[in-house]
């Protein structure tokens, strides 16, 4: 098979060439139309199980709500483990899972199942489970802030939750946007306890009066003959001067009202956490990326619906900070050094050959086993859905001393048997020569490739967190070992058929 592969591409080499250069501007389009990560995606299968229990102690939490919650999901196919963390007023429950067993869609799946059952076992405190979006394992895309000098925190966070936020959720890529400087802007009913104690009123009485006021319901509806109307309550109070004029309590023919017994005004919720940006106090956002999100891809996505908020800060004088920490920095910087570094080996590559061999066609066709091997490699990669990272990069960069071997072996033969062939009183066909020079090293052309892809083998047999990391790695520098061997037997032949069939190019 190997002998035709050759041989068809001598007789038909011009197609052979086209194929090449064809698998060199496509090679090239995907890649630089694809998008690039950091790592790998290398945190374990696990699904994660938030609870919210305001008022809650850390023991509180943990036997009212972190063990309910375990006891629900314990015995679930394919999970390891189970890790559970309890603080105040908040359960974290990790549930983890196989990684070559249990799919992790699948997984959640049977969790979320499973929290249903659990509406009547967790206190009236605890707000419901929530699993957490699946999020890359580099998690953060993009850190961002606001501050300002004219608006206050509570307008800047209101600003944040209810037009920045719900923008960024509509990228594709983004699991959630993680919100840090607590002033959550609410309508609350500050109790005065001397006016309670003065009517002799509860608590629970002004409970109960607003989740009255501010109930939602139905009208029903009315009909006639050939018509049915649906009723809708309306004037339900909305501003805090209409939600002090609801009653509470009648008393000897006297209406007490909300606003008798507290002031109602806008104010912030409790804060939990602060942020300062640059030492002035501020909302800092964390851009979370989907589970196998692109971070490059998202995060440039990121910033160009930021870019739409623009005019709404420097109108309302307010500062934007739209880069504290920037992963898809590191990936560009990286991504620049190692194509310099690419090129730079290429051009040694070439010139060692030319000293060499002294024949620049030769070191040329030599040389083009790089960007061909390596563009097979990557547009495989890419089919088979390896997204391009920094551990796909590190595997090409190592084997760019590896893939020009088998075409040097090649054209070095070939070049040797034209010029020898040359001597001849009567010299054999240039095909004829070419082909049979191939044939000479073709053993040790094959026999070589396979022996450094068998060293890579093992890296493919890692578990856990390693084999996540580097199988992506060895996975890059075998198949561009492989395709560096397809193109000695078949571009490199073709090349050299083309160029160096002449006698006065072989002198």
């Amino acid at each position: 098979m190997l002998a035709a592969l050759v041989r068809i591409s001598i007789r038909f080499h011009g197609i052979a060439i086209a194929l090449a250069v064809l698998l060199l501007v496509y090679g090239s389009y995907r890649f630089f139309h694809a998008g690039l990560d950091i790592f790998p995606e290398f945190s374990p299968n696990q699904v994660t199980i938030q609870t919210e229990s305001p008022g809650l102690s850390p023991e509180q939490v943990e036997i009212l709500v972190t063990q309910p919650i375990e006891n629900a999901i314990s015995g679930l196919i394919g999970m390891k483990s189970v890790r559970s963390e309890s603080i105040q007023g908040l359960s974290i429950v990790t549930a983890i899972f196989s990684e070559n067993i249990t799919d992790i869609h699948r997984a959640r799946q049977r969790i979320s199942e499973r929290l249903t059952q659990l509406s009547d076992q967790l206190p009236g405190e605890a707000n419901t489970p929530i699993v957490l979006p699946l999020s890359s394992s580099s998690a953060t895309v993009l850190t961002i802030g606001l501050s300002s000098k004219t608006e206050d925190l509570m307008t800047l966070r209101s600003l944040v939750d209810w037009t920045i936020v719900p923008k960024l959720l509509t990228v594709p890529g983004v699991a959630d946007v993680n919100v840090f400087g607590r002033k959550i802007k609410q309508l609350q009913i500050q109790i005065k306890p001397s006016q309670l104690h003065r009517f002799n009123l509860s608590v629970d009485d002004i409970i109960q009066a607003a989740k009255q006021a501010g109930k939602i319901q139905g009208g029903g509806f009315l009909e006639n003959t050939n018509q049915r109307f649906t009723l809708q309550v309306s004037g339900l109070p909305k501003k805090p001067e209409e939600f002090a004029k609801i009653i509470v309590k009648r008393k000897q023919g006297q209406n007490i009202t909300l606003g008798d017994v507290a002031t109602i005004r806008y104010a912030a919720e409790p804060p939990i956490g602060a942020a300062q940006i640059m030492g002035e106090s501020g909302i800092v956002m964390m851009v979370i990326g989907q589970y196998g999100a692109n971070t490059l891809t998202v995060t440039r996505s990121v910033e160009q619906a930021l870019n739409e908020f623009s005019d709404i800060f420097s109108k309302q004088d307010i500062n934007f900070y739209p880069h504290l920490f920037r992963p898809a920095d590191y990936i560009e910087s990286s991504l620049s050094n190692l194509s310099g570094h690419l090129l730079m080996g290429s051009l040694f590559v070439l010139i060692i050959l030319y000293l060499f061999l002294f024949n620049l066609r030769t070191a040329l066709i030599s040389a083009l086993a790089i960007p061909l091997s390596l563009m097979g490699a990557i547009l495989v990669l890419l089919e088979i859905g390896i997204n391009l990272n920094i551990m796909v990069m590190g595997g090409l960069a190592i084997a760019l001393g590896e893939v020009v071997d088998d075409a040097i072996i090649g054209t070095e033969n070939i070049f040797r048997r034209l010029r020898e062939n040359q001597l001849l009183a009567q010299p054999l066909p240039a095909s004829e020569v070419v082909y049979n020079a191939s044939m000479e090293v073709r053993s040790s052309v094959v026999y070589a490739s396979f022996i450094i892809v068998l060293v890579f083998i093992p890296l493919l047999n890692l578990t856990g967190i390693a084999g996540r990391l580097f199988a992506p790695l060895g996975y890059s520098y075998i198949l561009a070992i492989f395709a560096s061997l397809l193109v000695a037997l078949s571009v490199t032949p073709a090349l050299c058929f083309l160029l160096l069939r002449n006698e006065h190019e072989i002198t």
